[in-house]
């Protein structure tokens, strides 16, 4: 899977049917480097039976030209379908697999354990309803083990199975076991996880996988795969939220006909319901919920339906239809937790594209509050961020948009942030509490902070002063008259910014016009 289609999925992931024969679950498995993600997963896929014969001899022969098992069946080239892993044995996609039992339905996302992948990993996490963290019964928790599961919680995960693997190559020591998750739950006290499932496993000799293993008659708890069959993960309340729909496409066949295209995000709407359309605010009533099999009496989270309105009201792609009586808020700046990954570190003040819902607007990091240390999970100070560093910050947007909390609909709260000239994403975001406001360099008894405002002077007017000096010093080399040399660094200094942010917006409009996109919105206009 290319990785740059992948982390957009963080923006709109694929919608969770609401009824099914089998409660469908999504899971992802996480850790760090060699703790046993893909053989964990191969392992499960061979006992529910989900291996063809012609792929079981694919495995033979693939264990014997690349497996580490020597010569055994090696379950981690299941998962492991790109040449280079194979060939380092690691994971450096994120690879999805479906498979079933007689009880449930799941899809699992294996991903990374190398920090230099931790970005995929967090593009698995983004769908994902529970997680399956696995340590490694000799190395116990390890630094990526810390950022996996600060970075689940982060997302939105509450329920964690914790896999204690390679149990085998401990002598399945029940005071090893107890020792690493004693370790872990205190390290995860304020991660906000709702369950922790506790299980010691071996992945390769598939103990406590199916069922419990006669090697560990000290565990008496539920095994891998029948945990899954049962367990009741948190994030049903979605379809008793407020209404939300963002609009995908407007949907114009002929003349006669005006839909909006998208997916229930969350609650549930009718014919007949009122609805507001967002940021603009104009009201209207729901006439239709069509879809291709017919109209519907009714639409609730997780489908995608086509809503026709009794009133001709302006309706573009990237708006959100909301309830009216509990309306998102429409905002141009927000407090967020960001999750930098890119190779390339922030730049302050910098102009980045961003991507919330199914919403396109520009927006600057107007500044890194706190900088979460990774081993205490405690924040310290904010400063650019580099790859993989988490941070709580500011964000302005050069439009106001409706926004929601992260935690009240991962849908609508979580974003990335796009570079303008690379087309990279360069951070995963998540909207949090505390709606930001324009901040005064004062102290709380509402005297100047000095200390305070000369930061901000350093960081913010000083680079754009040093250019414009070297403007009108080289005006005064040249034999310009000391108040023009002074008046050509000061327009330098003023214009500078400006003339780069334009010069991107020109770049990221001749990028559009040559990939064809169409500039307009769709839908713009009656």
């Amino acid at each position: 899977m290319n990785a740059h289609v992948a982390e957009a999925e963080i923006l709109s992931p694929a919608p969770r049917p609401h009824t099914s024969e089998k409660a469908l679950l999504r899971f992802i498995t996480c850790g760090s480097v060699d703790d046993g993600k893909s053989t964990l997963i191969g392992r499960m896929l061979y006992d529910s039976q989900m291996i063809a014969e012609d792929q079981l001899a694919a495995l033979d022969r693939d264990s014997k030209k690349f497996g580490t098992q020597g010569g055994a069946l090696d379950f981690a080239l299941l998962v492991d379908g790109l040449a280079a892993e194979r060939e380092q044995g690691i994971t450096i996609d994120v690879a999805y697999r479906y498979f079933k039992t007689d009880k449930r339905a799941f899809i699992v996302a294996d991903t990374p354990g190398h920090e230099q992948y931790t970005r995929n990993m967090a593009t698995g996490a983004s769908t994902a309803d529970l997680a399956i963290i696995l340590i490694d019964a000799r190395k116990g928790i390890l630094p990526q083990t810390r950022r996996h599961s600060f970075i689940v919680s982060m997302i939105g995960v509450r329920d964690v199975v914790l896999a204690i693997n390679k149990m085998d190559l401990v002598d399945y020591s029940e005071a090893r076991f107890n020792e690493i998750v004693a370790a872990y739950r205190e390290m995860a006290k304020d991660l906000g996880f709702r369950t922790i499932a506790p299980i010691p496993i071996s992945a390769l000799n598939g103990d406590n996988i199916a069922t419990l293993s006669e090697r560990t008659p000290w565990f008496q708890g539920e095994p891998l795969l029948p945990l899954l069959e049962q367990i009741e993960v948190a994030g049903g309340e979605i379809s008793e939220a407020p209404f939300r729909f963002p609009v995908q496409w407007v949907n114009r066949p002929n003349l006669d006909f005006r839909g909006f295209s998208g997916w229930v995000a969350s609650g549930s709407i009718k014919p007949g319901d009122s609805v507001v359309a967002l940021p603009s605010g104009r009201a209207s009533t729901v006439a239709r919920i069509v879809t291709q099999d017919g109209d519907l009496p009714v639409a609730v989270a997780g489908q995608s339906v086509t809503i026709t309105l009794a009133d001709e009201i302006d309706v573009s792609r990237g708006d959100i239809l909301s309830s009216v009586e509990r309306q998102p808020d429409v905002a141009l700046t927000v407090e967020a937790r960001l999750l930098w990954t890119a190779e390339t570190d922030m730049h302050p003040g910098a102009s980045y594209i961003v991507k919330l819902g199914a919403r396109t607007a520009n927006a600057t990091v107007a500044k890194v509050r706190h900088l979460i240390d990774i081993h205490t999970f405690e924040p310290g100070p904010g400063r650019p961020l580099a790859l993989n560093e988490i941070a709580t910050a500011q964000l302005r947007f050069d439009r106001a948009l409706p926004i929601s909390l992260y935690r009240d609909n991962r849908d609508l709260g979580g974003f990335i942030l796009i570079d303008r000239i690379t087309n990279e994403t360069v951070a995963f975001g998540m909207i949090e509490p505390g709606r930001a406001v324009e901040e005064e360099p004062a102290t709380e008894d509402g005297e100047i902070d000095w200390a305070r405002l000369g930061k901000d002077v350093l960081e913010k007017f000083l680079p754009a002063l040093g250019g414009g000096a070297l403007v009108g010093l080289g005006a005064k080399i040249f034999g310009a008259p000391t108040s023009t040399a002074v008046a050509l660094a000061l327009a330098d200094a003023a214009f500078r910014p400006l003339v780069r942010g334009w010069y991107a917006d020109f770049r990221q409009a001749m990028a559009k016009r040559k990939a064809g996109d169409d500039v307009t919105p769709d839908g713009a206009g009656i």
